[in-house]
Formats: C-alpha cells, sequence, structure tokens
C-alpha cells in the first residue's frame, strides 16, 4: 500500500514500503517535457537532463557516476513527452547516498558552458543515430503527422537545428519555469525506515522555489493520410495510426485488452497472420500511447519494401475483421490473463513498482493498487470491448512509412 506526503516546500512524495526486498528505488520526476517546448528550444527538456549528470558544485560528472558504482547501484534518467525522471536503484542500505545524490544534481548542477558544449556534441549524435534507426524513426514520422502542428507532435531530441541554438541562460531559465516544487514528484519504493524517509527528504530537498502558473495544453486535431520518408536502408518500416485514448480515459483497460488480441503479443492475430503463416515481417506488434487530453494508437511492422502494400493491406483487412466481428470469448478470456499476468510480473520489479507511483502522480492521476487494476481488468466484457474497438478503429488512420531509397 503506497502513501503520500508533501513536503514544506510544496515537492509532493509518494512512497510504497516492500519489507521482503533489500533494495530501494528513488526518483524525481519533474512535470515536464517536450510537450512543453517551442520550435526554437526543442530538445531543451532532454538536453537538461543530460546535463543535471555533468556536475554540481560539490561533485563531478565523474564523481557522480563513481559513487553509485562503489556501492554498486544504478542511477539514470529520461525524458518522455510529458515529464523528466531521474532515478536511482541501490540496496536498501543506502537510501541516504541516493537522496543525497539526486538532491544535489536537482539543486546544485553548475552547467558549466564547456561541459553544454561537449554535450550537445554528444545529443547531436544522439539525435544522427536516432536518424540512421528507421524502426524508431518510422513512429516519430507518424507522430508528426498525425498531430501536425502541435507541440506533442516534436521529438523528445529536438532537432540538430533546435539543440545547435540552446544557450545556458535558456537552460537556466526554462529551469526556473518547470523546475518548481509544485511540478516535482519523489517517489520511492522498496524497503526503507518509513519514520526517517520524510524527514530525510525534508533536509535535503528543502530550497524554495517560486512557482508559475503553467498553461493548460491544446488538444491536438489527429489528421489521416499517407507520409513516406526514404532513406539508405535496405528494409522498409510501417506505422499506422489511429485515434488513442487520453491518459485518464476509463476506457484504457479494455483497449489495453484488445491490444493483446490484435497485435501486442505473439499469440496476436497480426504475429500470427503475417509473421508466423505467411512470413512477411520479422518484427510486427501494436501498442497503445496516451497522454493529458489525447493517445495514439500504433501498429508497426519491419519488412520487405516489395511487400508494403501487401502487408498494409493485411493489416486493414486484420483491423476491419475486428471491427465488424468483434472478439471471440476464448479471445477475451486469453487478453485479461495475459495482461493481468504482465501486471503482477511488474510488480516483482521495485524500479517499475516507483515508476508506476511516480508516473501517475506527477500526471495527476490517482495510483490504483493492484487488486483495484485487477478488478477493472476482470471487469470487461465482451460488450464493453466491442464498444471500444468500433470507437478505436472505425475511424480514419495515419500511415508513415520509411523506406529505401
Amino acid at each position: 500500500m503506497y502513501n503520500r506526503a508533501t513536503l514544506k516546500n510544496g515537492i509532493r512524495v509518494i512512497y510504497e514500503y516492500i519489507p521482503y526486498v533489500k533494495s530501494v528505488s528513488v526518483g524525481v520526476w519533474v512535470g515536464v517535457g517536450s510537450r512543453y517546448e517551442t520550435p526554437a528550444n526543442s530538445g531543451i527538456s532532454h538536453f537538461i537532463e543530460h546535463m543535471l549528470f555533468k556536475g554540481t558544485k560539490k561533485r563531478s560528472a565523474k564523481d557522480i557516476a563513481e559513487e553509485m558504482d562503489f556501492y554498486g547501484g544504478q542511477i539514470n534518467a529520461f525524458t518522455s513527452k510529458e515529464y523528466t525522471c531521474f532515478y536511482t536503484k541501490t540496496l536498501d542500505t543506502h537510501l541516504d547516498l541516493s537522496v543525497d545524490l539526486l538532491s544535489d544534481m536537482y539543486y546544485n548542477s553548475v552547467f558549466n558552458p564547456q561541459d553544454i558544449e561537449t554535450e550537445r556534441k554528444v545529443i547531436i549524435e544522439e539525435i544522427n543515430m536516432y536518424e540512421d534507426s528507421p524502426e524508431d524513426l518510422v513512429h516519430d514520422l507518424l507522430i508528426e503527422k498525425a498531430w501536425d502542428g502541435d507541440p506533442l507532435a516534436m521529438p523528445i531530441s529536438g532537432t540538430v537545428e533546435s539543440v545547435s541554438g540552446i544557450t545556458r541562460d535558456m537552460i537556466l531559465s526554462y529551469m526556473d519555469k518547470f523546475y518548481t516544487p509544485q511540478n516535482t514528484v519523489i517517489a520511492v519504493a522498496g524497503s526503507f525506515d518509513e519514520e526517517k524517509l520524510i524527514p530525510l527528504l525534508e533536509e535535503k530537498f528543502n530550497v524554495l522555489r517560486p512557482s508559475y502558473n503553467l498553461s493548460p495544453f491544446s488538444i491536438p486535431e489527429f489528421k489521416g493520410g499517407i507520409y513516406k520518408k526514404q532513406k539508405n536502408i535496405e528494409q522498409a518500416h510501417i506505422a499506422i495510426g489511429f485515434c488513442g485514448l487520453p491518459s485518464k480515459d476509463k476506457d484504457i483497460f479494455p483497449l489495453a485488452v484488445i491490444n493483446n488480441i490484435l497485435g501486442g503479443s505473439m499469440s496476436s492475430r497480426l504475429f500470427q497472420t503475417i509473421r508466423e503463416e505467411k512470413g512477411l515481417a520479422y518484427s510486427v506488434y501494436s501498442y497503445s500511447a496516451s497522454y493529458k487530453g489525447c493517445g495514439l494508437y500504433t501498429i508497426y511492422a519491419g519488412l520487405n519494401p516489395d511487400k508494403v502494400d501487401l502487408v498494409c493491406e493485411l493489416i486493414i483487412n486484420e483491423v476491419q475483421k475486428l471491427v465488424k466481428d468483434g472478439i471471440s470469448d476464448y479471445e477475451l478470456k486469453k487478453g485479461k490473463e495475459q495482461l493481468k499476468g504482465n501486471y503482477i510480473l511488474s510488480l516483482e520489479s521495485i524500479s517499475s513498482r516507483m515508476s508506476a507511483l511516480g508516473k501517475s502522480e506527477v500526471m495527476g492521476e490517482r495510483c490504483r493498487t493492484p487488486e483495484e487494476v485487477l478488478a477493472l481488468i476482470d471487469s470487461v466484457d465482451e460488450e464493453y470491448a466491442n464498444r471500444i474497438i468500433k470507437n478505436i478503429f472505425d475511424a480514419p488512420s495515419c500511415t508513415a512509412i520509411v523506406s529505401p531509397k
């Protein structure tokens, strides 16, 4: 069972004590990502994520890495479209180290101009590497076209042009606006002394910063169409998107069950038809992504360029069959049991439990207990699932194709 607290400066804390493990994971979640950016500073959230590892007033970049390595711990970070997370995983005896290190990075990073220039080169290389990964690039192309003109459509890493223009002053100004107590969540999961946790966080995360009223998101309009990009590659990559569900939508659980049936597993319809029966693709799968106010459901396949039209036709046929005939009782039972199994197995990971707590809190969602999640999955029946199928798939789609020149 998880608990909540609020530090004196306004930072929210959500934590779960798990007595039967010997590790603890701590995450600092900031409610800002690429969706808050403009074309001029695109990639700045991700740039800041990198820079917080480059040194503080009392630790060099090497010190940050060595302190964790010395005690066998892990420290990492990631940036999404709506939030940024910095996290650690250590033995439970090293909670103090994790909290001290994360708070030092959060408050005391120096943003040395020379380090900014060095990291700028690293990030540009990361962008170039991503450009050379068409199986990833096609998903960005799909989002770019499906939500064209909205900040949500911009890449998380930014572009070479935008990253080249980011300055130290821009970074500091951006952090002043978004790295505030009211926009920050600390999530902790694992073994720790509950009585000492909040006093420790109060001691280390005690800086009071002014807060800003953040502008509400615009809700992007989903745009259909077919969009192509050519690269010097051997294989073609296709991504077909449908307007999905926003993060707080009550229908997320039935859609997750439907996804397992359509393309979310090795026994799914798409995998069995396109890969196992016809041998047309090595990789074929589907997934649902949810954001505040909107979502995107995506079907992906990597295949021989000569088979693009055929595979697109097969995918659309399976989608149309799903809309027309719905799902069977057996498929529903299998999809629900698979979803429950995946969820229960994820609870065995301390980092996953910390992530579930932090993400729900920073996104303004209520974190459900395992019992509540399992009950919601069990509540999905055929009528409910088939209604969601028609809402999602009996609608226009957007297709992105990255293929050889």
